[in-house]
């Protein structure tokens, strides 16, 4: 018997639920059988039927896991980008959004789709997208792996993140000046 590739989702630690992400992992899961292993970090949302769930895992397991995983699944935050990408996997990123509770603001909206035009990321937007990329990251492994970043790139993302959030934080309506 052949290993089952790990698939492996992280929600984020956001207090925030975000299970639209369970709906659609749960979703892929269901056709899948046991095909594959899929590991989930769900935090404050729902387990996913099917998968291993932990509501949180610790730092040091879920950087082994990320290493391990055929293909890695995060909440669009800077943190879970940059920790797949530091493992070496192109991360497939689900961005959070307010009009569903899922967060705040949509600085994760706007984040994700600077991230994804550069190339750093897969973005799905919809269930359908995060089946597609979760099938060809199975079929074809290598396309959803990069070189591991020297630390400085993962760095700067983390600055960029939060000052898209800052940025998208500030009142509007007048114009600032200095």
């Amino acid at each position: 018997m052949t290993e089952r590739p790990l698939v492996l989702v992280t929600a984020g630690t956001d207090h925030h639920p975000f299970h639209r992400l369970s709906d659609w992992v749960e979703r892929w899961l269901a056709d899948r059988g046991d095909t594959v292993r899929c590991v989930v970090q769900h935090g404050t949302s729902r387990p996913v039927r099917g998968a291993e769930c932990h509501e949180m895992l610790p730092h040091g397991e879920l950087r082994g896991l990320m290493e391990e995983a055929a293909v890695v699944v995060c909440q669009g935050g800077p943190g879970g980008i940059t920790e797949a990408r530091s493992a070496g996997r192109l991360p497939v990123v689900v961005p959070r959004t307010a009009r569903l509770g899922e967060h705040v603001d949509d600085h994760q909206l706007r984040f994700t789709q600077v991230m994804a035009g550069h190339g750093r990321i897969a973005l799905a937007a919809s269930a359908e997208e995060l089946a597609a990329h979760l099938d060809a990251a199975l079929a074809e492994p290598g396309r959803y792996g990069v070189v591991p970043d020297d630390g400085r790139v993962p760095a700067t993302t983390l600055l960029f993140g939060k000052l898209i959030g800052e940025l998208v934080a500030r009142p509007r309506g007048r114009a600032r000046r200095g």
